[in-house]
């Protein structure tokens, strides 16, 4: 069985990024077109412990991070504890900024039958970066 999990830590408040929504997409060659395949949101630690096992011919995954609504000025998550909301920081400039320079996230990644893939994100409001776990 071939499986993906992530986690998100804020960098920018060094504390687990809860509530934001991911998705899960596969496909079964380079040239072959996406097919949804999971969602998920993190939890209180960051996590997303309930994303399916990929389907049998899955040789890339590609994990979608919704991050514009965490950074949103005032933002509330209800999976974070309150004290990491305060910790955060937050931009406002305007109605027009949303807090997050890169309102979303995508991770393509290749991927070998049989393995667990670990993909961690670690973000902030301008940049962020990902590896493979373990």
């Amino acid at each position: 069985m071939t499986s993906v999990s992530t986690h998100i830590l804020d960098t920018s408040s060094g504390r687990p990024a809860g509530g934001v929504a991911v998705s899960l997409a596969v496909r079964s060659g380079p040239a072959a077109p996406w097919t949804p395949h999971g969602r998920s949101t993190t939890d209180v630690d960051g996590r997303c412990k309930d994303l399916p096992a990929l389907p049998e011919a899955t040789t890339h995954v590609r994990l979608h991070f919704d991050v514009e609504p965490y950074f949103a000025p005032h933002a509330h998550h209800p999976a974070q504890p309150a004290e990491a909301q305060q910790d955060a920081p937050r931009t406002d400039h305007g109605p027009r900024d949303s807090g997050a320079f890169f309102p979303e996230v995508a991770v393509v990644f290749a991927v070998t039958p049989g393995e667990h893939f670990h993909v961690p994100l670690l973000l902030n409001p301008f940049g962020y970066s990902v590896y493979r776990g373990s």
